[in-house]
């Protein structure tokens, strides 16, 4: 199996910084996007230490048979879904243990949303609400859920009024991030990734200009993989564009 990759990440319209940071690496097969907040730019330090830290892990875990299990090893999960919570695991120790040290950093977070190619298999996790979607041989779908107060309401009220949910004062509250608490709970998932299909990690300024169909379009549409990435983040900017847009696209081929 082949893969391609590319990403692109936007401040947006309106502010004046971006915290996502986005990261794809082909020869490791993994991909990254995420989403920090917190104020005097520490929204830009949690995204950016949270991935570089899970890169970090990653590569050095990638093939050692001696590894050392920080917060042990789940037999439940393969090899590498053990190494993806793993990564998220410190990446979240390391942007708590931060934000606890200096103040300018107090409270600050981040959401994580990853994913790790290897063969034909796709093992995948999020943390907050950034998204991975799936598109391609007869298939889209949203392969993570978000940790949101939406989420967490929608799924016990399925008929909950969306003009209420659109006007409520909890709507962009997050139920989960990295770096709120000194250890997070990661939720995995493994499945095959097949060849002719596209992955999509995004930031909420992305599919929250965009809803599913929109999505799906532009993911199918014509071009190169650096075509449709520019594509979604130009019709999101064009749409809203009043938050941070951040899409890291992968093919198998």
């Amino acid at each position: 199996m082949k893969l391609s990759a590319y990403g692109v990440s936007h401040p947006g319209r309106v502010r004046p910084n971006n915290e996502d940071a986005l990261f794809w690496d082909l020869p490791t097969g993994l991909f990254v996007v995420a989403d920090g907040m917190g104020g005097h730019q520490a929204g830009e330090v949690a995204s950016r230490m949270a991935v570089d830290t899970m890169r970090t892990f990653l590569e050095a875990s990638r093939g050692d048979q001696d590894l050392t299990w920080p917060f042990g090893f789940d037999t439940a999960l393969s090899l590498n879904g053990n190494r993806l919570v793993t990564a998220v695991r410190l990446a979240n120790r390391r942007v708590f243990q931060a934000g606890e040290q200096q103040p300018d950093f107090s409270g600050m977070g981040t959401t994580i949303v990853a994913a790790l190619v290897e063969s034909n298999v796709l093992t995948f996790c999020g943390v907050g609400d950034s998204r991975l979607y799936i598109n391609g041989a007869g298939e889209f779908s949203q392969l993570t859920h978000d940790d949101s107060w939406v989420a967490t309401v929608l799924a016990r009220e399925p008929g909950f009024d969306q003009t209420q949910i659109a006007q409520h004062p909890m709507r962009h509250v997050l139920t989960n991030v990295v770096g709120a608490r000194d250890d997070t709970e990661v939720e995995v998932g493994e499945r095959s990734f097949k060849s002719g299909q596209t992955l999509l990690l995004c930031s909420d300024g992305l599919y929250g200009a965009l809803d599913d169909a929109t999505l799906q379009i532009l993911l199918g549409g014509p071009g190169e993989l650096k075509d449709i990435a520019e594509r979604l983040v130009q019709t999101a900017l064009d749409r809203n564009g009043s938050d941070n847009i951040t899409a890291v696209l992968v093919r198998s081929e």
